[in-house]
């Protein structure tokens, strides 16, 4: 019993430095609420979050965390490259922790975003960008929603 505590204890500390290397290196100071939020964000994979579905995970944690200080942590780690933000529509943002290119299905029914496998759809012929700028980022929402039975 006493060596499965270790082993756990062990994997935190190594996954807590392994986070508070990953803030440095995108150029983020590693502050306690930061390391927490990161820890709870990146520690299952590949996920979308909101801003309130972090919180409440803080919260549950028992991270004394504001909604507000979630919102800018989300923020400041996308505009670090950590994070893709995806706007589902005017009100609701999700936070993607997989930053490489790729497109969403949104599922209505459950306020639900799932990743487009990378061979399921093609973007092709996109138009010409006005003069002097181009093309960031191509971002495609597909909105689903259970057929009635």
């Amino acid at each position: 019993m006493r060596m499965d505590m270790v082993r756990k204890a062990n994997r935190a500390d190594k996954r807590s430095s392994e986070v508070r290397t990953m803030l440095r290196t995108a150029g983020l100071r590693p502050t306690r609420q930061r390391l927490a939020l990161a820890e709870l964000l990146f520690a299952q994979g590949n996920r979308h979050i909101s801003a309130e579905g972090l919180h409440d995970e803080a919260t549950a944690e028992r991270v004394p965390v504001s909604l507000a200080t979630v919102y800018n942590t989300l923020h400041q780690f996308t505009e670090a490259g950590l994070l893709r933000e995806v706007a589902v529509d005017g009100s609701k943002t999700y936070f993607d922790t997989n930053v490489e290119d790729h497109h969403h299905f949104f599922i209505e029914d459950e306020n639900r975003v799932v990743d487009i496998p990378v061979s399921g759809l093609r973007v092709e012929e996109l138009p010409e960008p006005i003069p002097g700028m181009e093309i960031a980022r191509v971002d495609i929402i597909v909105r689903l929603r259970r057929i009635p039975s």
